[in-house]
């Protein structure tokens, strides 16, 4: 194989298929005094003539006669499986896709993704996961997740790809029909309302809670909770208040009767990104599942968030 030129099974491929070797050269864009030279190297190689010249054209050996359907299988091979990408066809297609999200990734993006994909992608799936962000960068360069969508400062390195989405910011969330709260909430009434605290390890959370506490920002602590699943009903039945990202109010407003409130003070907005590796940045399924994410989810920054009212009722 070391002394084996390959592009030498092209010269035999042509020249089996017109039985002449100027047609051939022809067809390969080559003089025909330079095919006959490539064509002369490669019966010293195999040791055998290939094709013998007659009155009706080169006529193979019984050795061409056995090569001829190895080297068309493998010319057929290179050409449609090496030098073409493979295409992507969401319609038929029964891949599942791995999605590394936060609590508020799936609440936010999953049912407008799950939606399009059962329109165009009807087979296809989704496996959302959590990732500990030590362990992102190297399931995406596995291929063990296929995308990661949300805020992960921490996911950086040469061969790691992002593309933003957009930039959230964060809301307040109180009950339809609070007391205090008519439509917009002072800072007197923040301080002194009473807060349900979640505490997760997103990063955003983080970025608030350093962002009050630079500001000397002491809230009334009366529940803290591990995840975001059971806010708005809390929120709905009491009178508490929660600092939440935008689009997990915009969710929950729909799920319970609570108020979008700005808050009274300002807080630090994030970019909301999607994440890859360069092992898939050219793989067809994920530059698919990229433009659907982005078609989706993509806000420029000076686009506010769109919503109905600031008051919603379930």
């Amino acid at each position: 194989m070391a002394a084996f030129d390959l592009n030498l099974l092209r010269i035999f491929d042509a020249v089996w298929r017109h039985r002449n070797l100027s047609r051939a050269a022809t067809e390969l864009e080559l003089t025909q005094s330079t095919l006959s030279h490539a064509l002369s190297r490669l019966r010293e190689q195999l040791d055998d003539p290939l094709f013998v010249r007659t009155g009706h054209g080169m006529q193979p050996s019984a050795r061409a006669v056995q090569l001829a359907p190895v080297v068309e299988s493998l010319l057929t091979n290179v050409r449609d499986r090496v030098l073409t990408a493979p295409a992507f066809e969401p319609q038929t297609s029964r891949r599942t896709f791995t999605i590394a999200m936060t609590d508020v990734g799936e609440i936010a993006f999953l049912p407008r993704l799950l939606h399009e994909l059962a329109m165009i992608a009807p087979q296809a799936s989704v496996h959302a996961v959590s990732v500990r962000p030590e362990d992102l960068v190297a399931d995406l360069a596995s291929g063990k997740v296929d995308l990661a969508v949300g805020y992960f400062p921490d996911l950086q390195g040469a061969d790691t790809f992002q593309q933003r989405l957009y930039t959230e910011g964060f809301v307040c969330l109180v009950r339809q029909g609070h007391p205090l709260v008519h439509g917009e909430v002072t800072r007197e009434q923040f301080l002194q309302m009473s807060h349900v605290i979640v505490e997760t390890e997103e990063r955003h959370r983080e970025l608030a809670e350093q962002h009050l506490k630079s500001e000397h920002v002491a809230r009334r602590e009366a529940l803290r909770l591990p995840h975001f699943i059971s806010i708005a009903p809390v929120i709905a039945a009491t009178d508490l208040i929660v600092t939440v990202p935008e689009a997990l109010a915009e969710v929950l407003s729909r799920l319970a009767s609570v108020q979008v409130l700005r808050p009274p003070l300002k807080l630090p907005s994030f970019e909301v990104k999607q994440h890859w590796h360069l092992c898939q940045h050219y793989e067809p399924a994920n530059r698919w599942l990229r433009e659907i994410v982005f078609n989706l989810f993509n806000r420029p920054s000076s686009e506010p968030r769109p919503r109905r009212s600031r008051k919603a009722s379930a």
